[in-house]
């Protein structure tokens, strides 16, 4: 449904912080479904872990905030403008259960459990294979810049 391009309208990343490589479905103010592909070139693998990678959990965190921004402003109906970010605001009950290396292909879904002034708040998965790896509650809020 968006590939990377697409993508680049509505979030501010770039490389190597663009977590996010496709949008496979959307649904206005309700859910969004996307995927990263993991890869043994990716800079954090030099450092976690040598001779051992493993994608950090804070990154598996941020590519959900990602998906969550990109389902925010294309329900609004809006590409971001440069006045306005979507902050990271709040992780909640999150849970890892199994770690993601290269080769893996991570599916993200984020569903909108509502928003108020700005404010928003998701549900969120993060599954190889049909498995959940990682699920976190996500708050993210619009400031202006």
């Amino acid at each position: 449904m968006m590939d990377v391009k697409d993508i680049f309208d509505y979030l501010p990343h770039r490389y190597p912080f663009l977590l996010v490589d496709r949008v496979t479905e959307f649904e206005s103010g309700k859910m969004l479904k996307g995927f990263k592909n993991v890869t043994f070139n990716e800079p954090q693998f030099t450092g976690h872990f040598p001779g051992n990678p493993i994608m950090p959990g804070v990154m598996i965190i941020e590519a959900m905030a990602q998906c969550t921004g990109i389902l925010a402003f294309r329900s609004q109906g809006e590409k971001p403008d440069g006045s306005s970010l979507y902050y990271l605001a709040a992780v909640d009950n999150c849970r890892f259960r199994q770690p993601a290396v290269p080769g893996d292909r991570l599916d993200f879904e984020v569903i909108a459990l509502g928003h108020k002034r700005g404010i928003w708040k998701f549900s969120c998965t993060t599954k190889i294979d049909g498995k959940v790896i990682a699920s976190a509650d996500l708050m993210c809020a619009e400031r202006k810049v």
